[in-house]
């Protein structure tokens, strides 16, 4: 079995696997839109991390853990973008929908800066929200992928938190 890795299991997996391929999905893009009340925020405080939305043209480089997301989906992964067959067909992708009677965890879009706020103020059992998001930063950055929505964000959360240096000093 596949399973796509678009988020936290880039860099840290969690589970033992045969094979690790580089590569991505078409037709969907990477959005943090999904609530996490488990890992990177609280009830009280949602941290956001991401999930896959439908995006016609767009590409994402890549059970307990997962939990908050109510879909599969199996897709085609290729590894090349020129590719007119995938290397891989049907690899399971967790995918939270934005239907809040399945969904109670989905926040769904907003500004840039207020997910940025919300992310520099979540914390959850696995750590600070940001440091999620900066982990997902780094970890798409070295495997070649300049995914705009994440680095847009980081880049608005570390000015929010440098502004936060400067008062303080």
């Amino acid at each position: 079995m596949w399973v796509f890795g678009y988020g936290s299991l880039i860099w840290k997996a969690g589970f033992n696997y045969d094979q690790r391929l580089v590569g991505f999905i078409k037709d969907y893009r990477r959005v943090f839109y999904q609530g996490s009340t488990d890992h990177r925020g609280t009830l009280d405080y949602p941290g956001r991390t991401v999930t896959l939305e439908p995006a016609e043209g767009e590409v994402c480089y890549l059970e307990v853990r997962e939990k908050q997301y109510d879909q599969k989906a199996y897709l085609d992964f290729f590894t090349e973008p020129t590719a007119t067959s995938p290397a891989v067909s049907g690899i399971m992708v967790y995918i939270a929908s934005p239907d809040k009677k399945l969904n109670r965890n989905y926040l769904g879009p907003a500004s840039l800066e207020d997910i940025a706020k919300q992310i520099v103020h979540a914390e959850g059992p696995s750590g600070p929200n940001r440091d999620y998001l900066f982990q997902l930063e780094k970890a798409l950055l070295q495997i070649g992928c300049k995914d705009k929505h994440v680095m847009d964000l980081a880049n608005e959360v570390r000015g929010i938190l440098s502004q936060g240096e400067q008062t303080a000093s």
